[in-house]
């Protein structure tokens, strides 16, 4: 599943992830979130990538910030 919403290869933008079947780079979505730019002006801008593609790339961050969440939980709970 990861690879269809992600790409890893070394000779794509130097091996950073990047939406797959494209050469954009993961990280520009979450620039453009961080800095208060909307989805829509995200895809206007990068025309590419794929609602779809944006939506599974959103719903995989979380998934693994909830995870990473719940080991960091569990390890304070240890002291």
């Amino acid at each position: 599943m990861f690879t269809e919403i992600i790409m890893v290869d070394n000779e794509i933008q130097s091996g950073e992830p990047v939406f797959s079947q494209t050469r954009v780079p993961v990280k520009s979505l979450f620039d453009y979130i961080s800095t208060g730019e909307s989805i829509e002006s995200y895809l206007e801008d990068y025309p590419y990538v794929t609602r779809e593609q944006v939506n599974k790339v959103l719903g995989l961050a979380g998934k693994l910030l909830l995870q990473t969440s719940r080991v960091f939980a569990y390890e304070n709970s240890l002291g």
